[in-house]
């Protein structure tokens, strides 16, 4: 069960900073796209990731896109950007996880894995064996069937979460 619960949830991507991930020791973050950064019909950056991905980049933590989405809509997404893009990944697999990383010389240890999906994208940070998995509320979930089912099978897991880090609050006011 603890394999499904992210290491951290944030209310969004841009809230997470350098001087968290410096913090942890993490270079590089392995980023999904649609729904983590942008809707499913976003097919550019928006400037609110436009300037996250600047921010990252002064502080030297490389952001790699690793997409279970097709190449096209990966490429057309990473184009105008400097960011190194993977897709199709088959998450949770960790294959192209590990060919990005190889590729581009960071180390599990010093990587994040963020995405908006338990049972994707944590899961594939877990299998990864990454420092760190990132866990972000989808922006504009799709409303069918499949996707109903799993963000309601994703809540005994949220639930975890949100008492481990009651609890690590608690922790550190003492």
């Amino acid at each position: 069960m603890a394999f499904s619960i992210p290491d951290y949830f944030f209310d969004s991507f841009d809230r997470i900073t350098p001087a968290f991930l410096t913090e942890h020791g993490i270079r590089c973050i392995l980023c999904d796209i649609d729904n983590t950064l942008v809707t499913y019909d976003d097919a550019e950056p928006t400037e609110a990731v436009r300037n996250w991905l600047n921010t990252m980049r002064e502080n030297r933590i490389t952001v790699i896109f690793l997409s279970n989405n097709n190449g096209d809509r990966a490429r057309i997404f990473a184009n105008s950007l400097p960011n190194p893009y993977y897709a199709p990944a088959s998450k949770p697999l960790t294959k192209t996880a590990k060919r990005a990383l190889s590729e581009h010389g960071f180390t599990k240890n010093e990587t994040a894995v963020l995405g908006d999906q338990i049972f994707t994208d944590v899961w594939a940070g877990n299998f990864l064996g990454a420092a760190l998995t990132l866990l972000v509320p989808p922006i504009k979930d799709k409303t069918n069937l499949f996707f109903r089912t799993k963000r309601l099978l994703e809540k005994p897991f949220l639930r975890c979460y949100r008492r481990r880090e009651k609890k690590r609050q608690t922790r550190e006011e003492v």
